[in-house]
């Protein structure tokens, strides 16, 4: 059974910066497309960032040159470095993994297969 666990959430005031990782279990994710997601409250769940399978990112528009998505596939882990953070910014982060090779690299939440239980990430002003 695939899991996925996300840690790293918490509280960060404006300008500054958090470490979200997810550590995957039950599937090697090497050959795998790794996204992060938010969802904020009353809102639809929204893409961050993602890696595909060869190292090629994509980012969102609201977060391109703050957040860093980085993989380990020796580790079977996904992180997101958040830089700069904004209020807007709060939401539960989730990491999510689509099987198989992409290209492009998949950024509808339809499109991945697993997803962790979030983490809240709170940015006050």
């Amino acid at each position: 059974q695939v899991q996925l666990v996300e840690s790293g959430g918490g509280v960060a005031q404006a300008g500054g910066s958090l470490r979200l990782s997810c550590a995957g279990s039950g599937r090697t994710f090497t050959y795998d497309d790794m996204g992060w997601f938010r969802q904020a409250p009353g809102k639809e769940r929204e893409f961050v960032a993602a890696v595909n399978w060869i190292g090629t990112t994509v980012y969102a528009d609201s977060v391109k040159g703050r957040f860093t998505i980085s993989r380990n596939n020796a580790k079977n882990t996904v992180s997101l470095q958040m830089n700069s953070l904004k209020p807007e910014d709060t939401a539960v982060y989730y990491c999510a993994i689509k099987r198989g090779r992409s290209s492009p690299v998949p950024i509808s939440p339809d499109e991945y297969d697993y997803w962790g239980q979030g983490t809240q990430v709170t940015v006050s002003s």
